[in-house]
C-alpha cells in the first residue's frame, strides 16, 4: 500500500517543475503558459528510507524493495473551474481519483515568469483553488441530496444515515469551510469518505521558493504556514528548481551540493514523510535473505491488516505475527541475535503494528 497524491495548483507555479524533480524524468512538460500539461502526468516513485538499507545488509538480502508513492501532476486551474471554465472539468475529475493533495503556492518572484492573476499571494492563490473545489463539492451534493432527501423521509435507514453526512458536509460549504473540517465519529469515518468530496481530501502546501529561500523559506512561506496551521493542514518550503538540478546528479554528488546549499536531505525525502504524517501512515519491514522490503499501512493498524498488505491469504488465515523493533533488530545484528536477547516477539490479531516493526506472519493455509 502505498498513495497517490495529486499536485495541484494554478498555472505556473511549479507544478511540473516540481513533478520531474520528484519522478526524476521529463515526462512533463514544464512550460511558461498555463495548461501546459494536458493530460495528467503519473510518476511512480521509490520512498527513500535508510533503515531499509540497513536491514538488507544485516540479513544479507539479495534485493531491497522500498515501498513506492503516486504523484500525479494534474492540469492547472483557473478561477470559474467549478464551471468549466480553463480544464476545470478535467481537473475536479482527475483530482477525485487521489488520496491526499499537495497544493503547490508561488512564493517566489520572478519577472520572466508570469502569474495568472497577475501579482504573487499564495494565500489568495490557496484559496481560490479551495472555493473552487468547495463549489464543485456544494453542486455535486446539492444534486445528489434531492433523492437521499426522499428516501430518508420513506423511513430508510440507510437514506437516514447518508442525509446526515450530507447536510453536515453542505452546511460546511455553504459556511465557507472545507468538508475535511466535519466533526465525525468514528463509524461515520467511511460513510463520509464515500461521499467524494473534494474537499474532504488532506491537503499538504508546498512552498515552491526560490533558491535562496529553500533552507529557510520566506516571508511568502511564513505566511503559507500560518494559513496551514489554522487549517490544521501541513506545509513545507521545497525550491522545485533545487529538486530539478539535484535529480539530474549523480548520487555521489547530491550530498555535497545540497551541503552548499544549507540543505541536509532532497525535498522529495520532507515531502514524502509529511504526506505520510498526513494520511497517518507508518511503514514496516520483512528481511530475509531474498529480500527486504518496507511496507506501507494506516496508523493505528493491527496486524492482521499489516499481513493482509502482503496478501489477502496472510489476513484471512492469520495466526500470529513474529516481532521485532527496527531498533532490536539491528542493535542485535537480525533475527537470531534478537531473538537471543529477549527482543523476539509473538503477537497476535490485537497486535497495533508500530513503525518500523520487522515483521514475519504465520497463517494457515
Amino acid at each position: 500500500m502505498g498513495f497517490k497524491c495529486g499536485i495541484v495548483g494554478l498555472p505556473n507555479v511549479g507544478k511540473s517543475t516540481l513533478f520531474n524533480a520528484l519522478t526524476q524524468t521529463a515526462a512533463a512538460q514544464a512550460a511558461n503558459y498555463p495548461f501546459c500539461t494536458i493530460e495528467p502526468n503519473v510518476g511512480d516513485v521509490a520512498v527513500p528510507d535508510d533503515r531499509l538499507d540497513k536491514l538488507a545488509v544485516i540479513a544479507k538480502s539479495a534485493q531491497i524493495v522500498p515501498t513506492r508513492i503516486t504523484f500525479v501532476d494534474i492540469a492547472g486551474l483557473v478561477r470559474g473551474a467549478s464551471k468549466g471554465e480553463g480544464l476545470g472539468n478535467q481537473f475536479l475529475a482527475n483530482i477525485r481519483e487521489v488520496d491526499a493533495i499537495v497544493h503547490v503556492l508561488r512564493c517566489f518572484e520572478d519577472g520572466d515568469v508570469t502569474h495568472v492573476e497577475g501579482r504573487i499571494d499564495p494565500v489568495s492563490d490557496a484559496e481560490t483553488v479551495e472555493t473552487e473545489l468547495m463549489l464543485a463539492d456544494l453542486e455535486s451534493l446539492e444534486k445528489r441530496i434531492k433523492p437521499v432527501e426522499k428516501k430518508a423521509h420513506a423511513g430508510e435507514k440507510e437514506a437516514k444515515e447518508q442525509l446526515v453526512l450530507m447536510t453536515k458536509a453542505v452546511d460546511l460549504l455553504r459556511a465557507g469551510r472545507p468538508a475535511r473540517q466535519a466533526e465525525l465519529s468514528h463509524e461515520q469515518q467511511e460513510p463520509f469518505r464515500q461521499l467524494q468530496l473534494l474537499t474532504q481530501k488532506p491537503v499538504l502546501y508546498v512552498c515552491n521558493v526560490e533558491e535562496a529561500s529553500a533552507a529557510t523559506g520566506n516571508d511568502f512561506s511564513r505566511r503559507v504556514a500560518e494559513m496551514a496551521k489554522a487549517q490544521h493542514a501541513g506545509a513545507i518550503a521545497i525550491s522545485a528548481r533545487i529538486e530539478e538540478e539535484v535529480a539530474q546528479l549523480a548520487p555521489e554528488e547530491r550530498a555535497e551540493f545540497l551541503a552548499s546549499l544549507g540543505l541536509e536531505e532532497p525535498g522529495l525525502n520532507r515531502l514524502i514523510r509529511a504526506g505520510y504524517d498526513l494520511l497517518g501512515l507508518i511503514t514496516f519491514f520483512t528481511a530475509g535473505p531474498k529480500e527486504a522490503k518496507a511496507w506501507t499501512v494506516a496508523k493505528g493498524a493491527h496486524a492482521p491488516q499489516a499481513a493482509g498488505v502482503i496478501h489477502t491469504d496472510f489476513e484471512q488465515g492469520f495466526i500470529r505475527a513474529e516481532t521485532i523493533t527496527y531498533e532490536d533488530y539491528v542493535a542485535h545484528g537480525g533475527e537470531a541475535g534478537a531473538r537471543d536477547a529477549g527482543k523476539f516477539r509473538l503477537e497476535g490479531k490485537e497486535y497495533v503494528v508500530k513503525d518500523g516493526d520487522v515483521m514475519h506472519f504465520r497463517f494457515a493455509n
